[in-house]
């Protein structure tokens, strides 16, 4: 007995350091501390809730709901269990069930204003979801939204000035009759007329050829089809000073870009000579300003300095527009000095809730928030650096003998699927411990090291690359130094303080060089901004 009251009473005390750790947004610490009060106290829900809430700030949405469940099977009472589970519903975009356990939240708390907003939002979101997928066509009917776009035809404004063939045609009329008053030779009239009818043809070629936008339009611009240095240069200014892309060059970019993706495989092999370098960079997740500060440290993209940026370019961060357009800019200007890996944020599902969508259609257009996901699911899905390095979003897969050609025979021209050799490798997460495991996200698995040796020696590799995880130093490596995560948004969502990294690698031997930096300041727009409303309620 005397025992039993000693570890309820450490429990506690591991409870206080945990809640400690998580306000100030130690959220891996308090994990750990919630974990030393479970295992003195299994039996009090408040435990496992407050755990399963750290997880959430983690966006271990799996583990959440694990934790969640067992605060409600301690407890069936504790209303914040439900709580936290429909917030970890709610994260993997399952609004159903996550209605259900605001339901049971509101029954629970008939009187508490808090749990009535949060269901009203919930419901709204469901009854959305129900319409949405009411009015969408099969898939075999739905037609390209980029295959009916012409940029070309999209910019000019009214002009209530008279046309240059129009004044031209004026002028050879009003010249004519001068001759004919004057009684000019018939040979000195015929030349005036064919003078003219070829300024009229000019005219009207120039006209056709006129592809430029508005006058009064001041941002960058793209003469003709080429996207050049001094276009982007400009663009990525505007963008720093808060500025908008005209749509026909927005339409010009995304659509380039789609049959530059369009045209690779799923795995791209990319070849770095000897005494060059190449730079891979982890999720930027929308924040731009960080985006331009990589750049500032480690120079432009270019053909003598290349880079892979890892996936989740967008969602989170409130300038994922402005990040993208940068990032498919450069693919334009040249595709061999940046390459672009597909993370499990470039999907609709995902747009639809963490703010891609909802800033593409404040700042655009609905019709770029279809484009855009057709473009996503175009991009490849892993990389391999010099037949060493394997580069790829999330991680390894649920069984052994995967191999490279496997990867580049994925049909990747989809939405991601809930299972499968494309949803492992953008969702899945190394482990400590040996073997595999189940996903902490909800989605995908954890492997442990010797499924990361494994995957190396059978396919004569000698490193691992990933990103998808926040990591306090921008980066961390394990599994006996063969696996490295790589993240380079910083304070990300402006509350982690953690730091941002990159990798250099310079061949013939591509050790890898880790670069890390702090997060610089940006305009006061606050992360999530464009998110789900019913998201934001719990950022």
């Amino acid at each position: 007995m005397e025992t039993e009251k000693t570890d309820i009473s450490k429990a506690e005390e591991f409870k206080q350091l945990a809640n400690e750790a998580f306000n100030a947004r130690k959220y891996a610490q308090a994990i750990d501390l919630y974990t030393q009060a479970i295992e003195l106290n299994s039996r009090n829900a408040v435990y496992w809730a407050n755990r399963a809430f750290a997880h959430l700030r983690l966006e271990e949405y799996g583990s959440a709901i694990q934790d969640a469940t067992m605060a409600i099977e301690v407890d069936p009472k504790y209303s914040k269990g439900y709580y936290r589970r429909g917030a970890a519903h709610l994260g993997l975009g399952k609004f159903k069930d996550a209605l259900k356990d605001f339901q049971q939240v509101k029954k629970m708390c008939p009187n508490d204003p808090d749990a009535t907003k949060k269901l009203r939002e919930c419901e709204k979101a469901v009854m959305k979801l129900k319409f949405e997928e009411a009015i969408a066509a099969p898939e075999s009917q739905r037609r390209s939204v980029a295959e009916s776009i012409d940029y070309h035809s999209i910019g000019k404004g009214h002009n209530y000035s008279v046309p240059t063939e129009v004044a031209i045609a004026a002028v050879t009329v009003a010249v004519m009759a001068a001759l004919v008053m004057f009684k000019t030779s018939k040979a000195t009239i015929i030349s005036a007329i064919v003078i003219g009818l070829l300024l009229l043809l000019g005219a009207y070629w120039w006209s056709g050829r006129n592809t430029d936008v508005e006058a009064q339009y001041s941002g960058a611009r793209i003469e003709g089809d080429v996207v050049t240095l001094e276009f982007v240069k400009k663009m990525m200014d505007d963008f720093k000073n808060q500025k908008c892309l005209h749509k026909r060059y927005a339409y010009q970019i995304v659509l380039q870009t789609r049959e530059l993706l369009q045209a690779l495989p799923s795995l791209v092999d990319i070849t770095v000579h000897d005494g060059k370098h190449f730079t891979v960079c982890g999720d930027v997740h929308g924040q731009f300003y960080d985006l331009l500060n990589i750049f500032e440290l480690n120079g432009l993209p270019s053909d003598d300095n290349p880079y892979l940026f890892n996936g989740d370019f967008v969602d989170r961060g409130s300038f994922s527009l402005e990040v993208i357009l940068t990032l498919f800019a450069f693919k334009c200007m040249s595709p061999s000095a940046i390459y672009l890996a597909r993370g499990n944020h470039e999907s609709k599902s995902m747009n639809k809730i963490y703010g891609f969508e909802g800033e593409v259609r404040s700042k655009l257009s609905d019709t770029f928030v279809e484009l855009f996901a057709e473009v996503f699911c175009c991009l490849p899905l892993a990389h391999v650096i010099n037949s060493k390095v394997f580069v790829v979003h999330g991680g390894l897969f649920s069984v052994d003998g995967v191999k490279l050609s496997d990867i580049r025979a994925i049909n990747r021209f989809c939405e991601p699927p809930e299972e499968g050799l494309m949803c492992e490798l953008l969702w899945s997460d190394p482990q400590p411990l040996p073997g595999r495991g189940p996903s902490k996200r909800g989605v995908g698995l954890s492997f442990g090291a010797d499924v990361t040796k494994r995957f190396l020696q059978e396919n004569h590799l000698d490193l691992v690359v990933r990103s998808h995880e926040v990591k306090d130093e921008g980066y961390e490596i394990e599994h006996d130094g063969k696996l490295i995560t790589v993240f380079s948004a910083p304070n990300y969502c402006d509350q982690m303080g953690n730091k941002g990294a990159f990798i250099r690698f310079e061949a013939p031997d591509l050790k890898p060089n880790i670069v890390t930096f702090t997060a610089v300041p940006h305009p006061d727009v606050k992360p999530m901004a464009y998110a789900n409303n019913f998201l934001r309620m719990f950022s």
